[in-house]
């Protein structure tokens, strides 16, 4: 007698809501998962930092419209106390908001400059060997001419943390390439656990900023340190670069665009298709044109503006190269 296939892990999936641009951000996310991937069945938490002595103003959302709009997207506001990080380090949310979400339950997190593209259900999540974004260039460490190299660097961090290192070596890569080192993106993340995942993130990220190896007297950590933790503790639980199929996260299902004049420059049509699309509804218009760049890129026109000065088929291969390509001609905007 056939098996019956096993139905996927139900899930949540969190992002960072504060004031600011990722108020707006959350808009277009929790407007994207809506309408993209109507079969999720998860809760979707919107994560904010409450006031306290590490903010200098309210960090909340601080728009009635935005507010009153994510909640028509059924999203579940997670207040969190910011007692390591705060304004010096708002990097830093990712990694306290993950105690104050439900223990015990699989959880994916995601940069609030995501959009989702694609079904998030049909993506093989194996949430017992975490993994993160691979969509990342080498910006750490940076290699000084009479420091450590890659290796030593590395080294002294899995040694602080008592991990192999040489089992998360990608031996195709050179030695002494940033690539053959593992290093993710902090865009997305996932595990079974929020609360095992985070207690472990914030012990290792304060580890590495209060007491850094001798090793890493030269690099800085602001703001890469969510970047130089994160693989220590995937690696701790057991996950890895290979713990998701290609193709799916910063693929086909989500985009991280991180700027909207850079979804423009590089995104393929699709990705530019449901941005328009998940935006054009008149009462999300409403909120969305109150912030500038989004007025401008989305509605105004000047989006497409920067998608005429590339060509997606021969893009440079840094992201500054990109940058600066779109500042020159005055289309910049954060």
């Amino acid at each position: 007698m056939a098996r019956k296939a096993s139905k996927p892990p139900r899930f949540n999936v969190v992002i960072v809501g504060q004031s600011g641009r990722l108020q707006y951000e959350a808009v277009l996310f929790a407007a994207s998962l809506r309408a993209m991937s109507p079969q999720f069945s998860g809760k979707l938490f919107v994560a904010e930092p409450q006031p306290g002595p590490r903010w200098e103003k309210d960090p909340r959302i601080s728009s009635p419209d935005v507010r009153a709009l994510l909640e028509t997207f059924d999203v579940t506001f997670l207040p969190f106390e910011n007692r390591l990080f705060g304004q010096s380090y708002p990097e830093g949310n990712k990694i306290e908001l993950l105690t104050a979400l439900p223990r015990g339950e699989p959880f994916v997190f995601f940069d609030t400059d995501t959009l989702i593209t694609g079904d998030l259900t049909t993506v093989p999540f194996d949430f017992d060997r975490p993994s993160a974004s691979l969509r990342v260039e080498g910006t750490w460490p940076q290699i000084e001419l009479y420091g450590p190299g890659y290796t030593e660097i590395w080294q002294s961090l899995y040694d602080r943390f008592r991990l192999d290192m040489t089992s998360t070596l990608d031996l195709s890569q050179p030695d002494e390439y940033w690539r053959r080192y593992m290093y993710f993106n902090a865009g997305f993340f996932y595990f079974r656990c929020p609360y095992e995942f985070g207690t472990r993130f914030a012990d290792f990220a304060q580890s590495i900023r209060n007491d850094p190896p001798p090793e890493l007297v030269c690099q800085s950590m602001t703001p890469w340190l969510d970047q130089i933790a994160l693989p220590l503790v995937i690696h701790s639980f057991g996950g890895g670069r290979d713990s998701l199929p290609k193709g799916y996260l910063d693929g086909k299902v989500s985009c991280h665009y991180r700027v909207l004049p850079l979804l423009y420059a590089r995104e393929g049509d699709h990705v530019v298709e449901v941005l328009e699309q998940v935006s054009a509804p008149n009462r999300i218009k409403k909120v969305l044109k109150q912030y500038d760049p989004f007025k401008r890129m989305i509605y105004q026109g000047r989006g497409h503006k920067v998608r005429a000065l590339f060509d997606r088929d021969f893009l440079p291969r840094r992201e500054q190269a990109i940058r600066n390509t779109i500042r020159k001609n005055g289309f910049w905007m954060r």
